[in-house]
């Protein structure tokens, strides 16, 4: 199974228009285009039954308290976790791609209302819904692709993997409300084939 992207080289930097964040020289950072990257895919599997895609950052720092703060740095060495940018589940496994702009075009506070789906897919909860929980302007459910926004004091460049899996079920086992990780566990021990890319993105200046 092969995975490419007409939108972006695979290992390159993503373009600004696929990022939830932008640089901006008087705030470090305003909204973006926040547009969903096209994707191709070929070579599934016969026996598969279902897709799924699942977009995530796996440089994203453990300890949130350094996060875009005036006067300090998140230093390489720190640990770093998954950031779940898009899962998306149920594709019939007869499509063989996504357009550019047809899952996310903006951003959306609080969270996408009206999810765009291809014929009976789901798609989950992205990781900002835990991450502005509690904020007065931002808090919501959000559904379906909103891409990078890594903190600008970070002086590690952010990966963003995007893996499609071919699966041997129709639907997954999942609630109405899902995020990555129960996407995940619910896809452990149905996938016959993989296939991943990814690019890069930073919002710190002296890395870009």
């Amino acid at each position: 199974m092969k995975l490419t992207s007409p939108s972006f080289q695979a290992g390159s930097r993503l373009p600004d228009r696929f990022a939830f964040c932008v640089p901006d020289p008087q705030t470090h950072v305003t909204f973006g285009e926040n547009l969903n990257p096209a994707l191709d895919w070929s070579d599934v599997p016969t026996g598969a039954r279902s897709l799924a895609l699942v977009c995530h950052d796996s440089e994203v720092p453990t300890d949130g308290s350094q996060v875009n703060v005036e006067g300090t740095k998140i230093p390489k060495i720190m640990p770093r976790t998954e950031f779940f940018h898009w899962v998306l589940v149920d594709l019939p496994p007869t499509f063989t791609g996504i357009e550019e702009g047809a899952y996310a075009r903006g951003v959306t506070t609080r969270g996408k209302q009206d999810v765009y789906v291809q014929g009976n897919a789901r798609q989950g909860l992205n990781d900002y819904t835990n991450w502005f929980k509690g904020d007065a302007d931002m808090d919501g459910n959000y559904h379906g692709y909103d891409g990078p926004c890594p903190p600008w004091n970070d002086e590690r460049v952010h990966l963003y993997h995007f893996t499609l899996y071919a699966l041997d079920v129709e639907r997954l086992d999942l609630p109405d409300q899902f995020d990555g990780r129960q996407a995940l566990a619910a896809i452990s021990g149905h996938v016959i084939a993989t296939a991943t890319l990814y690019g890069t993105y930073t919002l710190n200046p002296a890395l870009r």
